[in-house]
């Protein structure tokens, strides 16, 4: 990923928002409040102090997972740090892109700022430089089942160990910074890899980009409405009103904004009873998904403001305390990305259903997969089928994660949510149904250039379909499709959703 908005700054002064956690992963700047810093560096002394007063402390002076009741000396605290970086560090598989891992690295300062971890200043301030000068660690995709691993990577580089994505090794990229490695004390190893942040920091692109996703599906397919010359009724406020629901109504709402004077679909009323669902249950299938969206936008705020370190520090300096919880377990952010995944690739799988109408000559009217020239072209014949080998992934991904369960570390983790599976899952399925819409789009703009001949669309219709051939041209069977859908989804991911 290239930094587009270096210049945005986001100030940490409270709990991280879902879309402060987006803006950081395309490169804004950030920075912590003096306020903020008082209170890391307090929770700080209160560690010291149960340190001195060899109050047991899981991480602390103890070792991690069925280790728990291993006392570790004075003199090895920091080696335990260090060490568990080390030992934790064992991701594999192709690395995670670099909004992704900016996603997860916010969200860990976001829990480490919220003063209950016990670390040093200097160990946030780390995270922030590394951040802000875009020196980000290379973190490989697979091998969490919670959140160990992943943040384990992000660590080794603070530590001047690990790999930098750009650069030779992590050592370098410090040394070219003019930072050198920090030598971590106790709990600060612990405090790297514990808590949600990375599935909190993933869940927050994923919703970004799903809400993003859903204002689109409303726009396409009120263009493939368009192109299929649709009934209208089924939009109707008065009819949609009769099912008690919001977003349903907040969907037919939009469509009928962008469908509206379509002389088009005036001139085809009445020529059908009803149309096939995926056309006329737009407003409860894309409602639906906004529902899903907006609960899991409750979970993920909701986790962005809490403690999820263990153990958590609290206390005073002179009578600290420490809690061993499970505050790391990340239940309710797997079960909301596999939600959100399982409404997207709903959405997704509506979509491609009306992108097969589109191309079937059988029930359009349209040319023969709308083709330019039918025969000696195949037109979208075979984006159809691409169209169904991803919602056939999609269907495959929405297995849902929070039911994988495993035991770990001698029985002592032995429940596992797999709230970061869950969550990078979540993202392929968005990803993917981006390129299922994108599909459709294509589709339904390759439809209406034969329709637009003979017949106006709403004007809204036809303004998005203007700025689509404004970069993409009609297809003729001239150049490899593939292209075309690559555009089309890098519109989709960036460019301005159509405002009715």
């Amino acid at each position: 990923m290239t930094l587009v908005d270096q210049t945005a700054l986001v100030i940490l002064d409270g709990p991280l928002a879902v879309a402060d956690i987006e803006a950081i992963a395309r490169g804004a700047r950030l920075t912590i409040s003096d306020r903020v810093r008082t209170r890391v560096e307090h929770c700080r002394r209160i560690v010291d102090s149960l340190i001195d007063q060899g109050i047991r402390a899981y991480g602390v002076n103890t070792g991690v997972g069925a280790l728990c009741d291993v006392l570790v000396d004075r003199p090895q605290q920091q080696a335990l740090s260090r060490n568990l970086l080390m030992s934790h560090a064992v991701g594999v598989g192709a690395p995670l892109p670099k909004d992704v891992v900016r996603a997860i690295m916010a969200a860990q300062v976001n829990s480490l700022c919220l003063g209950h971890s016990g670390v040093r200043f200097e160990l946030v301030d780390r995270l922030v430089a590394l951040l802000n000068e875009d020196c980000i660690p290379e973190v490989p995709s697979k091998g969490s089942v919670g959140y160990l691993s992943h943040m384990a990577h992000v660590g080794l580089v603070v530590i001047g160990e690990g790999r930098v994505m750009g650069r030779p090794s992590a050592s370098q990229a410090l040394d070219h910074l003019g930072l050198a490695p920090l030598v971590l004390e106790a709990k600060e190893g612990l405090s790297l890899i514990n808590g949600t942040p990375c599935a909190s920091g993933l869940a927050s692109l994923a919703l970004g980009r799903a809400r993003r996703l859903l204002d689109w599906a409303d726009e396409v397919g009120a263009m493939s409405f368009e192109a299929l010359r649709g009934q209208l009724s089924a939009f109707d406020l008065e009819a949609l009103a009769l099912r008690q629901s919001a977003a349903i109504n907040l969907v037919g709402q939009r469509l009928r904004d962008r469908l509206l004077g379509s002389a088009n679909l005036i001139a085809h009323q009445g020529q059908r009873t009803q149309d096939a669902l995926s056309l006329r249950a737009m407003p409860h299938v894309h409602g639906a998904a906004r529902d899903v969206l907006a609960e899991a936008l409750r979970v993920v705020t909701r986790e962005l403001s809490a403690v999820t370190d263990n153990p958590a520090i609290a206390g005073t300096i002179d009578q600290p305390r420490v809690y061993s919880e499970a505050h790391a377990v990340g239940a309710a952010l797997a079960l909301a990305m596999d939600s959100l995944a399982q409404a997207v690739a709903s959405m997704a799988a509506m979509s491609e259903r009306r992108t097969d109408r589109l191309v079937n000559p059988l029930v359009n009217g349209l040319p023969a997969f709308l083709s330019a020239v039918p025969g000696a072209g195949s037109g979208f014949m075979i984006a159809q089928y691409t169209a169904v080998s991803l919602v056939a992934d999609n269907r495959r991904l929405c297995a849902p994660a929070s039911l994988d369960g495993g035991v770990t570390s001698g029985l002592q983790e032995d429940h596992l949510c797999h709230a970061t599976p869950a969550a990078l899952k979540c993202l392929e399925v968005v990803g993917q149904s981006e390129q299922i819409l994108a599909i459709e789009l294509l589709a339904a703009a390759q439809g209406l250039d034969f329709l637009i001949q003979e017949t106006s669309p709403a004007p809204g219709i036809a303004d998005l379909h203007r700025r689509l051939r404004s970069r993409i041209a009609t297809y003729r069977d001239d150049r490899p499709l593939a292209d075309d859908i690559a555009s089309a989804v890098s519109w989709l991911r960036s460019g301005p959703v159509p405002s009715p």
